[in-house]
């Protein structure tokens, strides 16, 4: 009996063991989780990663292609699928994806040149070294380097939370890429490289592009990868049908993913879970803007497929599961290297003093976005992206990579107004040609009323604040005289201006403060000879010479060249005329020739900007200009500048900044129409944005104008009695009225209709194009 009993009690000992030897033989299965590229639409991931989070799954890999990358990326360092629809739902995409640098960011010695021209090319041995994309990426390279900071030094992705896999394809050879190893968001941003949309990303010996163009949805490579299960989210479904390709990108798309798309249904077969999102998609793969409409829509597939999610959750519990989350680390880093590449010797002092990151000094990743930007802002490189890396241990660097533009480019645009007709504006841009941290611009606008400028600028000093300026500027141009709002006479005005100026960057973004010595250079003449054919002023000839000394100040902090929505320009100068020489000479005898000088003069002159965005699509607009000439006392050799000054006065007029010194814009007059020795405007408008890129802006101008000296202005400003016509008392201008734009791949396009008082008409306005840029 005992016998027996030990017998049986072995036995079952033996079972006991025998089981749990093969239950601890059965392997967890492998769940790869994949997610497939399509743009926007690859937002409706987001559902399915809060699902999995919700039912304790944790994939064993991540394989991402595009925007699947993106998404797979995030969710593979830690970030769960709430956190991912926060993030996406508070990104400005229009800026993110393609949107251009702001001119906050912009230099203030390179604001007058930033997005001024339509096409442009670099010259590099006498060739076109760069054709640019369509999108600019610096905003998307510099959001991907603040959102993979946790994992700064994770180099192997097997090391992630959860191992990940993005996929590219290789451009040169026509072959797929599988990124596992290196920087997560380079890996990340060369997935989703669109061809001709975004840059190339230079990988090894080779140049990568979007892995969507060989393999939209890799779920093959999952399972050759060793998957037991994939679960597979597929935003693309193949081709796209006619009523979606109503786009330049998505038409784009699918045109640059056929052969993906042709392999897209046998890969589809492979999944184990297939959260199908095509048929609930209401939006095509550029509808960044209706994120939050895909993610709702991305909610459908996955409660069609949370049944099936569940009983996979259920299968899970015995195993022990990944850890999911994100690695705790402190948000501020000290840098104790920082390492330049493919930055050149010229450029590098200006970029080590605009970037401003020295070693040893505590940051976050914002502090280092905005010293990249500031290193864009002086518009020497097409992109600067950063990255860490560790070296003696623990010690942090810092890699700053620049991809400078060509020390020379061409750039073009064509431009047409109601004022000055139709023109082709050339520019060449030297840089560090004619000395370190320079820039030499030669712009000519070829046109019915032609200007040319030659620009050259120089940064000097220890941090490159201070910049010396030297400016040529020629015009010849047709100026119309109008009597009620008809012109009367015409009139061949040509000037010349030679500026100098020594400048000193309070901020390097924002202002500058500085000094100048100015030459200009005046000649009018009749269009038709006066001898045959005398014209309305009896006019035969008017030079003027001029030389003055001035000091100024600037404030420029606008986040847009066309329609800002935000920020101040302020400006003040004061000038004083040092030596003014005048020759004129009429065809009537009744009217008195003179050679000589006019009464000595000096200028003050204001003006103020601000733009506040009111609402989302709502922009408040209100400015102020004050610009005043005082005249010395008249010496009896002397003639008068009020009657003999015209050259040196302030024109009023048109819509658009004229080029040229003394010019102000005024709705209603003609460029340059109204010539005065004083003025005080103020200027209300609101910016609407109804649509898209069209703009709609009603505006109100009212100014006090005086024609005489400073004395008699001020008497009468605030009784003003005469009219703006006759040029001779103090007298009120006013215009309003509504101008309907849009901003065009060609540059801005404006109609606008303006009503004027004193002459009582309503004049219409039309201008396409990037016009002659004004001067700083």
């Amino acid at each position: 009996m005992l016998l027996k009993k030990t017998v049986y009690l072995f036995v079952l000992l033996f079972s006991l063991t025998l089981s749990q030897f093969i239950s601890a033989q059965e392997k967890k299965p492998k769940v790869v989780l994949v997610l497939s590229g399509g743009g926007a639409k690859g937002i409706a991931h987001i559902p399915l990663l809060q699902a999995l989070d919700s039912l304790n799954i944790v994939p064993d890999l991540i394989v991402g292609n595009s925007m699947g990358s993106v998404i797979g990326g995030m969710y593979a360092m830690g970030y769960s699928g709430d956190s991912i629809e926060k993030i996406t739902k508070t990104i400005d995409w229009d800026k993110l994806l393609g949107g251009n640098m702001s001119l906050k960011s912009v230099s203030v010695e390179e604001k007058s040149e930033f997005q001024r021209y339509l096409v442009g090319i670099g010259i590099k041995d006498g060739k076109p070294t760069s054709v640019s994309s369509l999108l600019n990426d610096q905003y998307l390279r510099e959001f991907l380097s603040e959102l993979t900071f946790p994992v700064y030094n994770v180099k192997d992705f097997d090391n992630l939370a959860i191992p990940f896999r993005a996929m590219a394809t290789d451009v040169v050879y026509g072959k797929e890429v599988i990124l596992s190893k290196g920087n997560l968001a380079f890996a990340m941003r060369s997935s989703m490289s669109l061809p001709a949309v975004f840059k190339t990303m230079p990988y090894e010996k080779t140049l990568l592009v979007d892995g969507g163009v060989m393999n939209n949805f890799p779920t093959d490579i999952a399972k050759k990868m060793g998957a037991d299960i994939i679960i597979g989210s597929d935003v693309g479904g193949g081709m796209e049908p006619i009523d979606k390709l109503d786009n330049f990108v998505s038409v784009l798309m699918q045109t640059s993913m056929f052969p993906s798309n042709i392999k897209d249904p046998e890969n589809r077969k492979l999944c184990d879970i297939l959260v199908d999102h095509f048929p609930n998609l209401r939006f095509s793969t550029a509808d960044f803007t209706k994120s939050n409409e895909i993610y709702k829509d991305g909610k459908i597939a996955t409660n069609l497929n949370l049944e099936a999610l569940a009983a996979l959750a259920e299968k899970l519990k015995g195993f022990k599961q990944r850890t999911h989350e994100l690695p705790k680390i402190s948000r501020e880093f000290i840098i104790d290297t920082i390492v330049y590449k493919n930055i050149s010797k010229e450029n590098l002092p200006l970029v080590i003093a605009r970037t401003n990151i020295k070693t040893h000094t505590k940051y976050t990743t914002k502090d280092l976005t905005v010293g990249i930007n500031g290193a864009m802002g002086t518009n020497l490189f097409n992109q600067i992206t950063y990255s860490y890396f560790v070296h003696d241990g623990d010690k942090l660097g810092l890699l700053l990579n620049g991809l400078e533009y060509s020390k020379n480019q061409v750039n073009a645009s064509l431009h047409y107004d109601t004022y000055r007709g139709v023109g082709l504006i050339l520019n060449y841009n030297a840089r560090n040609v004619l000395a370190e941290s320079s820039r030499l611009v030669v712009t000519a606008d070829i046109a019915e009323q032609p200007k040319v400028r030659i620009d050259f600028q120089k940064n000097f000093g220890k941090n490159k604040d201070w910049w010396w300026g030297t400016e040529l500027y020629g015009a010849f141009l047709q100026q119309e005289i109008f009597i009620d709002g008809e012109s009367a006479d015409n009139m061949r005005y040509t000037a010349f201006e030679f500026n100098n100026e020594a400048n000193r960057n309070l901020n390097s973004l924002q202002s500058y403060v500085g000094f100048g010595l100015n030459y200009s250079y005046t000649v009018v003449k009749p269009k038709n000879d006066p001898d045959i054919n005398d014209n309305l002023l009896s006019l035969k000839n008017y030079n003027f010479n001029n030389i003055e000394v001035n000091a100024h100040y600037s404030y420029n902090d606008m986040d847009k060249v066309f329609f800002a929505t935000n920020g101040t320009i302020l400006k003040a100068n004061i000038k004083r005329s040092l030596f003014n020489d005048i020759n004129i000479a009429f065809t009537e005898t009744d009217s008195t020739d003179f050679s000589g000088s006019t009464n000595g003069f000096a200028k003050v002159g204001f003006e103020f900007e601000k733009r506040l965005q009111l609402k989302k699509k709502i922009t408040g607009i209100i400015g102020f200009d004050a610009n005043f000439i005082f005249q010395d006392k008249l010496k009896d050799n002397q003639g008068s500048f009020s009657n003999y000054g015209y050259a040196a006065k302030y024109f009023l007029g048109g819509f658009n900044p004229s080029s040229g010194s003394n010019r102000f814009v005024f709705p209603g007059l003609y460029e340059d129409e109204l010539s005065v020795t004083q003025f005080m405007a103020i200027k209300l408008g609101v910016q609407l944005n109804p649509l898209g890129k069209f703009y709609l802006t009603p505006h109100f101008n009212i100014a006090s104008v005086g024609f005489g000296n400073f004395n008699e202005y001020i008497g009468h400003v605030s009784s003003t009695v005469g009219s703006w016509d006759d040029n001779k008392q103090t007298s009120l201008l006013m215009s309003g009225g509504v101008a309907i734009s849009y901003l065009s791949i060609l540059g801005p396009f404006h109609f606008d209709t303006s009503w004027i008082n004193d002459i009582n008409k309503v004049r219409l306005f039309f201008s396409v194009g990037f016009s002659f840029n004004p001067s700083n």
